[in-house]
């Protein structure tokens, strides 16, 4: 069974987009080279600031969900947790397999 993830990619100020994939490195390098139309785009989010591996798509699904419920204090919050200085992360994730 394939993983899920649910990620959060920030700019500078930080704004703040939560996505879900199966395939974080693929994403992420979309996101950062302006391949997703929209909403990350118009905003340059281009760091990675936050994600979790979750077991299968559909608990990611879910937990993206329980993210974009909560306001915007909790999400950074939660982030400065595990990314105090709001690093981009993308380079982390490059070293791990998929």
């Amino acid at each position: 069974m394939k993983n899920g993830y649910v990620y959060i990619m920030a700019n500078n100020r930080p704004t703040l987009y939560t996505g879900v994939t199966n395939n974080l490195i693929r994403r992420v390098y979309e996101h950062r080279n302006n391949f997703v139309s929209g909403f990350s785009s118009r905003y340059n989010l281009h760091k990675l600031v936050y994600f979790e591996i979750l077991e299968t798509i559909e608990a990611a699904i879910i937990r993206e969900k329980q993210i974009k419920d909560m306001d915007r204090v909790d999400k950074i919050n939660m982030i400065m947790k595990s990314n105090s200085t709001l690093r981009d992360l993308y380079g982390q994730i490059l070293d791990k397999p998929e």
